[in-house]
């Protein structure tokens, strides 16, 4: 799973970057910065879960 994510982050930045440009182009600037907020709070998303799942593996391997 350590690989996968990765991957998916980067994609999620390349897509949310190339929107923002696009959107940027077009005089869209406030849509632009609402997308790459959006990019932003997905990512955040999926690093939480991996984050909580440490966290549940941790308390699993040092519970008595």
């Amino acid at each position: 799973m350590g690989v996968e994510i990765i991957f998916k982050i980067a994609g999620i930045g390349i897509l949310t970057a190339i929107v923002g440009q696009i959107l940027k182009q077009t005089g869209k600037e406030e849509i632009s910065t609402l997308a790459t907020l959006a990019g932003i709070i997905i990512v955040i998303c999926m690093v939480l879960g991996q984050i909580g799942d440490l966290f549940n593996m941790l308390k699993s391997l040092f519970s008595f």
